[in-house]
């Protein structure tokens, strides 16, 4: 894989994809690469069932898998936490390939989610999120006075569908939704490059996991199958919340809402459809056709 010479730098309040600069990869590292809300903690519990090819983790899942790009954590002390991980590494990043120093040595797994489905998403998520606490914990000042109500669900879907960002500006913005996922399909040849989409994990989860085994060179015993498929499933995963959401520092404000629906449609059943139409010919200036054939779904 050829990597750029500098990476771009993506930045949020909470987030930034330097902290990858100077990483020490290890052969065999795994690095789930996704926008917000498009399977993430999915992949990160297939790819923790495979490592450890039991559904009893040794450790919550967000101490296996770090977020590398998260300001939450010191950068040092998740470098120490995965230097010291004796299995094969996994690491969650909410950065676009091109952000990342790139290794030959790691396989890249970008997952991918129709966009209106994983925006209604992460609105509600927002509305799970202690804002205080977040902007504590990332060194933000306190808000000065109280947090205006967010608009209806609607309104908000259609103003995401217009917005402009750039993606190095606000990387869950359509247009850095669109950017990460477009990215990576230019790379999709690449022997270590591998896209997940989260209605193939919902249509039929064990090809999918087996898919992703074979990619990642896991031998798994046929007995052990059914026992790994069932714990990736969406109901078992929401029963585990507390062990399972991502959320270390208790930033949630309820774990298990994080595992809110879990399927398809949510979006494109909140617009009109005029308004699905105006999203559809955005959208398609945006990518290539055969991308958002795959993405659309």
């Amino acid at each position: 894989m050829t990597a750029p010479e500098q990476p771009v730098r993506y930045r949020s309040p909470d987030e930034d994809s330097a902290r990858w600069l100077g990483f020490p990869y290890r052969p065999g590292d795994i690095v789930i690469s996704s926008r917000s809300k498009t399977g993430t903690t999915w992949v990160q519990m297939i790819c923790a069932l495979l490592v450890f090819q039991t559904p009893d983790l040794p450790a919550p899942l967000s101490q296996l898998s770090p977020w590398l790009d998260w300001l939450i954590v010191p950068r040092e002390e998740v470098f120490s936490q995965l230097a010291a991980q004796p299995h094969r590494r996994f690491i969650k990043t909410h950065s676009p390939l091109d952000g990342l120093p790139l290794d030959d040595r790691a396989t890249y797994i970008v997952t991918g989610r129709h966009p209106l489905d994983a925006a209604v998403s992460l609105f509600h998520q927002g509305e799970n999120i202690d804002r205080a606490r977040l902007r504590s914990l990332t060194g933000q000042p306190p808000r000065s006075g109280e947090r205006p109500p967010p608009p209806p669900l609607h309104d908000r879907l259609v103003a995401w569908v217009d917005g402009d960002d750039r993606p190095e500006d606000y990387l869950d913005s359509l247009p850095g939704f669109m950017w990460h996922l477009s990215d990576a399909w230019r790379r999709r040849a690449e022997p270590n490059v591998v896209m997940v989409h989260y209605a193939d994990l919902e249509r039929d989860l064990d090809a999918e996991m087996r898919r992703l085994a074979a990619v990642l060179g896991i031998e798994v015993a046929e007995k052990t199958w059914s026992s790994l498929v069932n714990a990736a499933r969406f109901e078992q995963m929401r029963a585990r919340a507390d062990q399972l959401a991502p959320d270390p520092a208790g930033i949630f404000k309820d774990k298990g809402r994080f595992f809110r629906r879990g399927g398809s449609g949510a979006g494109p059943e909140v617009l009109s459809a005029e308004e699905l139409a105006h999203y559809y010919d955005r959208t398609a200036k945006m990518a290539e056709a055969d991308m958002l054939a795959w993405l659309h779904r």
